[in-house]
């Protein structure tokens, strides 16, 4: 049996840990990010974190892989650029290989996740999955024959041209009509608010199951706008299952249900409909997902 690292890099928290062949986690350990701090601060705690994690597991791995958000350059496995944790030309894949002795890769976050729902969760042996997670924005990782299939952001396609203003800058995104964000956004102008006054991706969800008609309303409308991107999604790519995580899809079936019928009406005539389900991994995700782009390089 052979081992390889996985490493999923968060806003908040980096957790480590040692994945087996067939994707299941034999050992794990976390650490907090720190954004504030400089990036080869937080380099060292991500190394102590690993070796942890290898001495859990007591084995010898034979490559690692680490899930990253920002803008990343995975043939030189370099952080070109994140925000919010303040990392620029950060080099991190080549010295954490130095420092562990073993070939080390990088991925974007969101591909990393959906390697690992294709290798352990909801698309497991899917030849082609799209996942998609609805959070602060909307993720989006595409995996064909196993491999991820790097540089997909359909967050920023346009599924209403001239619509809402998006955080990148363009206008009708699907992100800036189908992230928790936008849900939440348009949840709060149509004043449905928890009893505190505070709204979250359930809000509406919640205010629809006590009758609240407007709340119906902005759901179907919410559902037609994610269906819409799904569409365009297959329409292109014809995935086999498209895997949806974040908040919002642990609504379940009172998201799904109503979500399969309005996809199937936009889909191209003849395409088969996709399994559209809900991601099941939850953050081992990342972890298992960036561990099996690490395997590529041992293979």
């Amino acid at each position: 049996m052979k081992y390889y690292v996985g490493i999923d890099i968060g806003g908040t928290n980096i957790k480590t840990g040692i994945v087996d062949e067939l994707g299941q986690i034999i050992s794990e350990d976390s650490v907090p990010t720190g954004a504030d701090r400089p990036q080869e601060v937080v380099l060292q705690d991500i190394i102590a974190s690993v070796k942890a994690s290898i001495s859990k597991a007591n084995v010898s791995p034979a490559a690692a892989g680490m899930g990253s958000p920002g803008s990343i350059d995975s043939n030189k496995g370099i952080v070109i650029r994140n925000y919010n944790l303040g990392w620029k030309d950060f080099a991190i894949a080549p010295a954490m290989s130095e420092a562990l002795g073993i070939p080390v890769t990088l991925e974007n976050d969101a591909d990393a996740a959906a390697l690992g729902e294709v290798v352990a969760g909801c698309a497991k042996g899917a030849k082609s999955a799209m996942i998609i997670t609805l959070g602060t924005g909307v993720g989006s990782g595409y995996v064909l024959n196993g491999k991820i299939f790097r540089g997909c952001e359909f967050g920023h396609m346009v599924i209403v041209h001239g619509g809402l203003e998006c955080t990148c800058g363009r206008k009708g995104c699907f992100e800036a009509y189908c992230s928790a964000t936008g849900l939440i956004r348009t949840t709060s102008e149509n004043g449905i608010t928890e009893d505190d006054g505070s709204v979250n991706g359930r809000t509406v969800f919640d205010a629809a199951e006590n009758g609240n008609k407007v709340a119906e309303k902005l759901i179907d409308e919410y559902i037609e706008y994610l269906a819409c991107g799904l569409a365009n999604l297959i329409n292109g790519l014809q995935p086999e299952v498209i895997g949806i995580g974040g908040g919002i899809a642990k609504q379940g079936e009172r998201l799904f249900a109503p979500l399969r019928e309005k996809v199937k009406r936009e889909v191209f005539g003849g395409f088969t409909l996709p399994r559209i389900v809900g991601c099941t991994l939850g953050y081992k995700a990342g972890l298992i997902g960036a561990a099996m782009a690490g395997r590529s390089l041992a293979d």
